[in-house]
């Protein structure tokens, strides 16, 4: 049933439960400091997927390359996390979200091979620019845990494309593996600053939120896109997230966008449109496959002149 609907429907999903998590994240900053709000994300999330997913026995019959790729996408996750609440503690979130941004202009530029996309992905960085309005000249401990988040986001991609198209195991249970990893992983980063919240009721059920907003309904949405996208068109979709930004903004805050901001949407919005993905390579038959290669075109007049005077 989830093959027929679009993925590029699914990453609206996460685009707009990626901005409802932070909106719960407030609540919590006043409560809880900045590492335990990355815990208890991950750990509210971890704990969802345990109960719905039983992660454990699609990881107990992986290979060791297998259970690598989830190791290593587990703590991507919670290193990542801890490093994106410091970074948003310290910055704007538009800068952090225009950092953030850099490397994933990287990926979708690899997959960028037409003049068409390389229009497309410009379209984007320059409507990214106009909405996060880049400032760099903020606390330096700040930018340099924002450029680890998006060194860390790049990578995030990168290993959840794989894992959406793993043929030992469904993305989501890879998911649901690499969540409880990276509970463990960031667990001694930010455990103990959890434990004031442990008698909060409030705390407690918006980290809830927090995880289901952040962690799971948007991490879901991501596998069951990557599964069907290329990993430079997903690259070049995440540019929407700004614009989801301002149109959330408009719709719950009633934050009225400026016309820079709304050019900056509508730049991003033409540049996603105007993207194409590359053609897939057509599969050869198990006949062509035996025969081999095709000869060249000179080696099969040859055999034809040959097959002509045998005849005679």
């Amino acid at each position: 049933m989830s093959d027929r609907i679009p993925p590029h429907l699914y990453f609206v999903v996460s685009a707009v439960f990626h901005y409802l998590g932070p909106a719960f994240a407030v609540l919590l900053f006043a409560r809880v400091d900045v590492l335990g709000v990355a815990c208890l994300r991950i750990a509210s999330a971890a704990l969802v997927f345990a109960l719905w997913r039983r992660p454990w026995r699609a990881f107990a019959r992986l290979d060791r390359s297998g259970r690598r790729l989830l190791g290593t996408w587990g703590a991507v996750l919670a290193v990542m996390n801890a490093c994106f609440y410091v970074a948003i503690d310290r910055l704007p979130l538009g800068t952090v979200a225009a950092i953030e941004f850099l490397p994933v202009i990287a990926l979708a530029a690899l997959g960028a091979r037409s003049q068409r996309n390389v229009v497309a992905l410009a379209m984007a960085v320059a409507g990214v620019y106009m909405l996060t309005g880049v400032q760099l000249d903020g606390e330096p401990l700040g930018v340099a845990f924002a450029f680890a988040n998006a060194g860390l986001f790049a990578a995030y991609i990168v290993l959840a494309h794989r894992v959406s198209r793993y043929g030992a195991l469904s993305g989501i249970d890879g998911l649901a593996a690499s969540m409880l990893i990276a509970a463990v992983v960031v667990t001694p980063i930010g455990g103990w600053e959890v434990i004031p919240a442990l008698t909060d009721p409030v705390a407690l059920l918006a980290g809830v939120g927090v995880g289901l907003c952040s962690s799971v309904i948007p991490y879901v949405s991501d596998q069951l896109a990557m599964k069907r996208l290329p990993r430079a068109t997903y690259a070049l979709m995440v540019s929407l997230l700004p614009a989801t930004a301002t149109v959330i903004g408009v719709v719950v805050l009633t934050q009225i966008p400026s016309t820079a901001e709304l050019t900056g949407v509508a730049l991003v919005i033409a540049g996603v449109a105007l993207h194409r993905e590359p053609p897939e390579p057509r599969p050869r038959s198990a006949r062509a496959e035996r025969a081999g290669p095709p000869a060249p075109a000179s080696a099969r007049a040859g055999a034809a002149g040959r097959h002509s005077e045998a005849a005679l």
